[in-house]
């Protein structure tokens, strides 16, 4: 049985940003900032340790990022650097919080650099992804699992339409699953 597709675009340019497949040497040491960064890891399981993020980023770099569909670096479209990261892809059926009996719905996922906080840049990329997403693939929906402790994420989850529908254990945390229609982001 084939996968369902994921979103195939390279390149999803916004107003500010650029959300990028491809990883360059420059964005390592913000990508490490993001896995090592206690209060943007504070609900994704704790800051890991700079060693194993090297080794991860080290065969990254050397296998191209682009291999992994529906992940991409956000980017200041003016600069380059490097301000967080998104996943538009399928949510594995082997994990709990699905809408569907098959499973594999596209789950939505980002973190941002403490320094990209606040001003609206989540919202922003989160909206140019699943718009390109619901150009490119038929209506389906689309989740959001987030802890549940986690009220920063859930009320980004509500601006951009999404809805709770159940509440799950997972990763030793009471996870809170949200969904919207993919059509509902067609302009």
């Amino acid at each position: 049985m084939s996968q369902p597709p994921t979103l195939s675009a390279a390149q999803i340019p916004s107003e500010r940003l650029l959300l990028r497949t491809t990883l360059h040497e420059a964005d390592r040491e913000a990508l490490i900032e993001l896995s090592t960064d206690p209060e943007v890891r504070a609900h994704l399981g704790g800051p890991q340790p700079r060693h194993e993020v090297e080794q991860r980023l080290d065969t990254l770099l050397t296998t191209d990022a682009t291999t992994r569909p529906g992940s991409y670096v956000i980017a200041d479209n003016t600069t380059d650097q490097v301000i967080g990261t998104l996943m538009l892809a399928r949510r594995s059926t082997d994990r709990p919080g699905h809408v569907t009996d098959d499973g594999e719905e596209l789950e939505l996922g980002y973190v941002l650099r403490r320094s990209a906080w606040g001003a609206g840049l989540a919202f922003e990329a989160a909206t140019a992804a699943l718009r390109a997403a619901a150009h490119e693939l038929p209506d389906q929906p689309v989740l959001i699992v987030t802890q549940t402790a986690n009220e920063r994420s859930l009320r980004l989850a509500a601006r951009l339409g999404f809805h709770p529908v159940s509440t799950f254990e997972e990763f030793d945390a009471e996870q809170t699953l949200c969904t919207a229609p993919l059509s509902t982001f067609r302009t």
